[in-house]
């Protein structure tokens, strides 16, 4: 059972987007819509190209925003803005996840690749608000994303943890090499945690499509 490799961490680390909710509500939809309209008045580009642009940079640097910086100068702080300027009725309060997140011992942080307003909107949106000593963003990390290494430890070092007493939270399987290097435990969360490939999740400990469900076993 889970439970017996948990017993170590008192600090548990939550990714935001389709971690602390279903991605069945296709929040991350909206972004998307917004990033490629950033992309197109940036690039010139149409929106074909710009839609392929977005997801090339996010497969090759970990988020659009990374891309964009590189390749075109573009200052981070209004683009996180306009991003994330959303809908989130979509999204609704989840008594059930916030009670078992309470239950959990020990420090409790969420660390996105968007920013931390955007961050806290979410998890007032879920229920989840109070719930968590620290929210860090990308902004937190200079802007430098998951799974970049150096993210991982501007992010870890300003929150004071120790890796091998914590534990990440994730739905993105390269955010959780990393880590797991670093000596966490890892958890891979969403619908394609439950058909894993044996080799390419070699950094998972465990997967669960219920991640409220897999806290309340801890």
């Amino acid at each position: 059972m889970a439970h017996e490799h948990f017993q170590h961490v008192d600090t548990w680390v939550f990714d935001l987007d389709n971690t602390l909710y279903h991605p069945r509500v296709r929040l991350f939809d909206q972004i998307d819509v917004k990033m490629t309209d950033f992309v197109m008045r940036v690039t010139g580009a149409d929106r074909a190209e710009s839609d392929r642009l977005r997801r090339d940079y996010w497969l090759t640097y970990g988020t659009t925003l990374a891309g964009l910086m590189a390749h075109h100068a573009v200052d981070p702080v209004p683009y996180l803005v306009e991003v994330h300027d959303i809908d989130f009725s979509v999204l609704e309060p989840d008594p059930e996840l916030r009670d078992a997140i309470l239950a959990l011992k020990g420090r409790r942080i969420v660390y996105t690749n968007g920013s931390a307003p955007y961050a806290r909107r979410v998890l007032e949106a879920r229920g989840l608000e109070g719930l968590f000593e620290a929210v860090y963003g990308v902004e937190d990390a200079g802007y430098r994303p998951k799974p970049q290494a150096e993210a991982f430890e501007t992010v870890f070092g300003l929150a004071g943890l120790d890796p091998s007493r914590a534990a990440m939270f994730e739905d993105d399987l390269r955010n959780l090499k990393v880590p797991h290097a670093l000596g966490m435990r890892t958890v891979l969360v969403g619908p394609e945690a439950e058909t894993p490939d044996p080799e390419a999740h070699a950094h998972v400990h465990h997967r669960t499509d219920d991640l409220a469900g897999f806290l309340r076993g801890l």
